[in-house]
């Protein structure tokens, strides 16, 4: 392969970086979930033709008829882009032939066994590398563990005959995307980029300039996998301390808001986490579970990161306990009780259930026996392994109905008074309900 252009002799780096930074790139964005989507649409904003590549023949559909189905993506936004042409999408990666930019934003699991499945990151390099020229710039955004830039995606552009740094340009560059984050979008939140080279480095920078106001340039790819990782270790360590202070400050009968509220008084050297059912999204469960297992093939055991998943696993069978001790106070029994669960999405006012303790709630309680229901204005249907059900409107005779209500999710749209009022048991493990407490008896947290 060469590094120069065969009709302009200009190296092949300093094509891209014009088009990078003048804006007229084509880029392919593979995997069009929140990460893709909300990048494909930031970019074609900025004026890039943008191509998404989705396996998913609805989501392709869904974007080309410029209808979203990701809540931060607006579809009046989505459907201009569509209609001006710089936007559009296919399951089929043909595009990458004639991209400049290719993001590859495609979903890491982890195994049942807790190891990471970069199963999705493997069949996307497979399906590029015969597409890709020399001249093009590939960026993995996919949460991984540290390594795979180098080790994974290097030695297969590699063996196509590319040279890394060269003539094809390869980085890694962590999703940031807050699902429901109104303050903090793709165009506010700065990037973190790490290039296998430094030519890599600046022209990935260059891409995502398009995109955002701050670009973080670290020196390596590792360097820049790791950040990511430790953004949501440091989450997850501390969201498990609060959950294990709310468990202590039960034991002692203290109020465990109250002491998190009187501590996040201090100005300076106190940043307040709480407790709640669990974590759950894609990132929080799963981020810290790809550090450790890369350390412990390298000989080192995270101790602390083992210990704050145990304890945030732990939570959604204290839910329960508690949705026992309440039904008990009552003079019943949670096996044949009817337990509503308020909120089944990961987190407030958004639509997605990945990792979303409230099923993991919900099926307990229907494994012990309750007559299970839920409702949540976001998730009109929802399946939890043999259970099928469809959310309940959020009525005063519904909660009056029930036996036990578990405030799961805090979302702003649910009337706290009306629950309080309404269901003769209240759960609430988010403190949703907290300046009613005084005033209502039924009503029990964490």
């Amino acid at each position: 392969m060469t590094d120069r252009h065969p009709e302009h002799q200009v190296p092949l780096a300093d094509l891209l970086e014009d088009r990078l930074r003048s804006g007229t790139a084509r880029v392919v964005v593979v995997g069009l979930g929140y990460v893709g989507l909300s990048l494909a649409v930031g970019l074609a904003r900025n004026g890039l033709v943008v191509h998404g590549v989705e396996v998913e023949l609805e989501r392709a559909a869904l974007v080309n008829a410029g209808r979203s189905y990701i809540d931060d993506v607006d579809s009046r936004e989505l459907a201009a882009l569509v209609a001006a042409g710089r936007l559009g999408a296919s399951t089929r990666f043909d595009a990458a032939r004639e991209a400049d930019a290719i993001v590859i934003c495609v979903p890491t699991p982890l195994r049942k066994s807790k190891d990471p499945d970069i199963s999705f990151i493997l069949s996307a390099t497979e399906s590029l590398v015969p597409l890709l020229r020399p001249g093009q710039l590939v960026v993995l955004e996919s949460t991984t563990y540290p390594g795979t830039t180098e080790e994974v995606l290097q030695p297969r552009l590699e063996a196509r005959g590319f040279t890394v740094g060269d003539d094809v340009f390869l980085a890694f560059s962590p999703e940031r995307v807050d699902p429901g984050n109104t303050s903090f979008t793709t165009a506010n939140i700065p990037k973190v980029v790490g290039g296998v080279t430094p030519r890599c480095t600046r022209l990935a920078a260059a891409l995502y300039r398009n995109v955002t106001a701050s670009v973080h340039p670290v020196s390596s790819p590792k360097v820049a996998e790791t950040a990511k990782l430790l953004e949501n270790t440091f989450r997850s360590v501390n969201i498990a301390l609060a959950n294990e202070l709310a468990l202590a400050c039960r034991a002692i009968d203290v109020d465990p808001w109250e002491v998190i509220g009187a501590a996040a008084t201090k100005p300076f050297g106190f940043m307040p986490f709480y407790p709640g059912p669990g974590t759950g999204g894609h990132c929080i469960p799963l981020d810290p579970l790809y550090l450790s297992w890369k350390l412990r093939l390298n000989g080192f055991e995270t101790r602390f990161i083992a210990l704050a998943d145990e304890i945030n696993h732990s939570m959604p069978r204290h839910v329960v306990s508690l949705v026992a001790d309440a039904l008990n106070d009552r003079g019943q029994a949670l096996r044949g009780a009817r337990v509503l669960v308020l909120g089944v999405t990961y987190k407030a006012n958004v639509n997605d259930v990945r990792e979303s303790p409230a099923l993991e709630v919900l099926h307990m309680l229907a494994d012990k026996g309750a007559a299970v229901a839920y409702a949540d204005p976001f998730v009109p249907q929802l399946e939890v392994g043999a259970l099928k059900l469809v959310a309940e409107p959020l009525t005063r005779d519904v909660l009056a109905a029930v036996d036990c209500a578990v405030v799961i999710t805090d979302h702003t749209s649910f009337d706290y008074a009306l629950i309080a009022e309404a269901a003769p048991a209240v759960v609430d493990v988010r403190n949703a309900m907290g300046p009613l407490r005084a005033r209502h008896r039924n009503i029990v947290t964490l």
